[in-house]
């Protein structure tokens, strides 16, 4: 099987990764700026990575399994728009 990212599906995971990648920065920024760095923030993120971004990649990979075309997608984008959601409400903290 390949990765199969396509149209709307790429888009998406841009927004995922580089709303975690902001989230970080910012992370980052605020550690170093009250000198409490530790590594737990990146593992943080990479953690966060095993637990929802790959489960994604799991999930575009499985489509050509999916006979009716549409369900696997919809829980693409469901898996998509609440990974948005949880970074989006911690950039707001």
């Amino acid at each position: 099987m390949t990765l199969t990212l396509t149209g709307w599906m790429l888009y998406s995971m841009w927004v995922v990764l580089g709303l975690m990648g902001l989230s970080f920065l910012l992370g980052l920024y605020k550690a170093l700026k009250a000198g409490s760095f530790s590594s737990a923030l990146i593992l943080t993120y990479l953690q966060d990575m095993l637990y929802y971004v790959f489960p994604l990649f799991l999930i575009s990979n499985m489509m050509s399994l999916d006979p009716t075309g549409f369900l696997l997608l919809v829980a693409y984008y469901i898996g998509a728009l609440g990974l948005v959601l949880k970074y989006l409400a911690q950039l707001k903290k």
